[in-house]
């Protein structure tokens, strides 16, 4: 009890004297997720909101496909990413195996899908509901997607906070293709696993608190849109 409470108070202090560590380590995760949900939304919202618009043989069988690879299992990805920018790899000439990029590869694989699903849930959902007033001012479904994305700005930040929380949270894909390295692609959750292997629970367990923090302002955040997306949803009614 009395180490735990000995490994708590160190952890304690790296947080609130700022070691340099510790937090290089908080930055580089916060990068890493940031710019993977960033190209995320660029990809994912658009074809999440084609597909809820658009009507056209094959259509289910993608939007199962995409609800599918929501669920993808994280190594997978991991070692994916890692064939193809291996030196024997399709991207191997690009030398990205072992840096943030190839870290924000395998994490744009994992959300992209979250992003677009949510997205098309959404924008389906509003293009029925405003689908005569469309029709009536002679817009095409294409067309309506910029209106529709708009409309659904607070609902889709939501779906954006819980990509950044999939993320931020991410190892086994991250450990694969960043390689844990000191300084260069050590994250939080990989710092996390291998001090506790080497026992240093200080470090772990400060990174631990700082991981929880931002899940829980990731949550609250959710939260905190969503009732406001309720409250419009009341105003329009």
């Amino acid at each position: 009890m009395q180490s735990f409470a000995s490994e708590f108070n160190q952890a304690i202090t790296l947080i609130f004297l700022g070691d340099s560590e510790l937090w290089a380590i908080v930055l580089l995760s916060l990068q890493v997720s940031i710019f993977a949900v960033l190209i995320s939304a660029l990809i994912g919202m658009p074809v999440g909101a084609a597909l809820a618009v658009a009507r056209f043989p094959g259509r289910r069988v993608l939007i199962v496909l995409m609800n599918a690879l929501m669920g993808f299992p994280p190594v997978v990805v991991g070692l994916l990413v890692y064939l193809t920018l291996s030196r024997s790899g399709p991207l191997g000439v690009l030398e990205l195996l072992y840096t943030p990029t190839a870290m924000i590869i395998a994490q744009v694989v994992l959300v992209t899908p979250i992003v677009a699903a949510l997205t098309r849930q959404v924008v389906e959902m509003l293009a029925e509901e405003y689908s005569e007033q469309l029709r009536s001012l002679g817009v095409s479904r294409l067309a309506s997607v910029p209106v529709l994305l708009w409309d659904a700005r607070i609902a889709l930040v939501t779906a954006l906070l819980a990509g950044f929380g999939r993320a931020i949270a991410e190892v086994g894909a991250v450990i694969i293709v960043g390689g844990n390295i000191n300084h260069v692609t050590r994250v939080m959750t990989t710092t996390i696993a291998l001090e506790t292997s080497k026992g240093n629970l200080a470090l772990a367990l400060a990174l631990g608190a700082i991981l929880i923090g931002i899940a829980v302002a990731v949550n609250a955040m959710v939260s905190a849109l969503s009732l406001r997306a309720e409250e419009e949803g009341l105003r329009h009614a």
